[in-house]
């Protein structure tokens, strides 16, 4: 186990070219089906992987929540992940699989680790809408692999937000309202959580939006935007406010998305915003890399209320002639 965590971190270094490094684990077999359900998440979030040590059960814990475990004197919260996802497998968990999502770490139970796999985004496809996993919002991507085995991404925010509550929900205490009255801005995220928890400040905010749900379609949208803009003989600056970015979306991730916009000059002007539950300074550095204005981590309203206001007044004080939309 200690050659395959070396491994994530090793490999995690080549992550910024539209790949995604994903550790791939198993739930157990599903009884109703018979397969074996493969699910994966970034390795960047992964801090450790360890055999399952004493866990410490919580009284009137929420569901899914199976108790505590204390790893180097930190006490982290463990979720019963096949559980959570409905899996009626008589294989035990062995695995605990310690994660870190906007600055909390917590466990994830597993049946066993399989590998590290390296993926491009654009081979990742959207979760199915047919009945399942796929239209509940527990995952954000399907991909393919050989021997007709598929990998489910799995949308750890929902389960975080689901399982542990109010811990990890996003509060708007001390966001003034309608502090951004009459700001535009677009965001991309793939997680059902995130996307609502970004209508819900931004509905605070008085900030009027749009939205779209992966990377491609996301740049699609701009392009829209920016083609209106030019037919209309204004810049996108006086349409767009601001772009607000997940990292993690099928098809093409925020650092490319990013890149895009700020390589386009047509864009010149509207800043981007990375909003992401990758909080290692490594992520940070990468969006640097590629012209983001800021980094904010999910589920810190007031961080990326912050964020908007000072990008947008920033772009207002310098611009002050601009025509509104």
């Amino acid at each position: 186990m200690e050659d395959l965590i070396t491994s994530v971190e090793e490999r995690s270094k080549l992550a910024g070219s539209n790949h995604l490094e994903a550790l791939l684990f198993s739930l157990g077999r599903d009884a109703r089906t018979g397969k074996e359900l493969i699910f994966g998440i970034n390795v960047f979030k992964v801090r450790e992987l360890m055999a399952i040590p004493e866990i410490t059960p919580l009284p009137n814990a929420q569901d899914h929540l199976v108790g505590v475990v204390t790893v180097r004197g930190l006490s982290i919260p463990v979720i019963d992940v096949p559980a959570f996802c409905g899996i009626e497998s008589t294989d035990e968990p062995k695995i605990l699989i310690i994660t870190e999502y906007n600055r909390q770490v917590q466990g994830l139970l597993a049946r066993e680790v399989e590998t590290i796999e390296r993926i491009a985004w654009e081979d990742i496809k959207p979760p199915p809408t047919t009945p399942g996993l796929g239209d509940t919002g527990l995952l954000t991507g399907i991909y393919h692999m050989e021997n007709n085995r598929t990998l489910m991404l799995l949308d750890v925010e929902k389960v975080l937000s689901d399982v542990l509550g109010l811990r990890h929900s996003a509060k708007i205490q001390g966001v003034e309202a309608n502090l951004l009255q009459g700001t535009r801005v677009f965001f991309c995220d793939d997680s059902i959580v995130a996307r609502g928890q970004l209508r819900k400040i931004l509905d605070h905010m008085g900030v009027s939006y749009s939205s779209e749900v992966n990377g491609v379609a996301a740049w699609d949208h701009l392009q829209k935007i920016a083609e209106r803009a030019e037919n209309a003989g204004r810049l996108v600056k006086d349409e767009l406010d601001c772009v607000i970015t997940d990292i993690e979306m099928p098809g093409m991730d925020g650092y490319v998305l990013t890149k895009n916009i700020k390589s386009d000059p047509r864009f010149d002007g509207v800043p981007v915003i990375m909003h992401s539950s990758l909080s290692a300074k490594s992520n940070q550095n990468l969006g640097k890399n590629v012209g983001a204005d800021a980094y904010v981590p999910k589920l810190n309203p007031q961080e990326l209320a912050s964020a908007i206001s000072r990008l947008v007044n920033a772009n207002n004080a310098a611009h002050p002639n601009a025509s509104a939309a």
